[in-house]
């Protein structure tokens, strides 16, 4: 779930900063760089969430979303009880 976490945030962060460069400047290197690495993770991200075997079919349509695709089926995912705790925080306590 770690990787699937790490995509799913530099997936956004790279859209913002796509956009915030579009709305501004428009550098041409910082577009270079910033498109293949949103491209890289975005892909990433639907890939992991298709093959998370406790990933429900919503959860996989969720994830097709750019930008906050893999934020959202990590919720969904962490909602239903798949998700590990993340390291340093207490577990959730089991609903009944």
């Amino acid at each position: 779930m770690r990787p699937l976490r790490i995509a799913a945030h530099a997936e956004l962060v790279s859209l913002i900063i796509m956009l915030a460069n579009l709305a501004t400047a428009h550098l041409g290197p910082i577009s270079s760089l910033m498109g293949p690495t949103h491209g890289c993770a975005y892909l990433f991200v639907v890939g992991a969430t298709w093959c998370l075997r406790q990933a429900t079919n919503a959860t996989k349509a969720i994830a097709v979303i750019p930008g906050v695709g893999g934020l959202l089926a990590l919720r969904r995912l962490s909602r239903a009880g798949t998700a590990l705790p993340r390291p340093g925080h207490p577990e959730r306590a089991t609903q009944p």
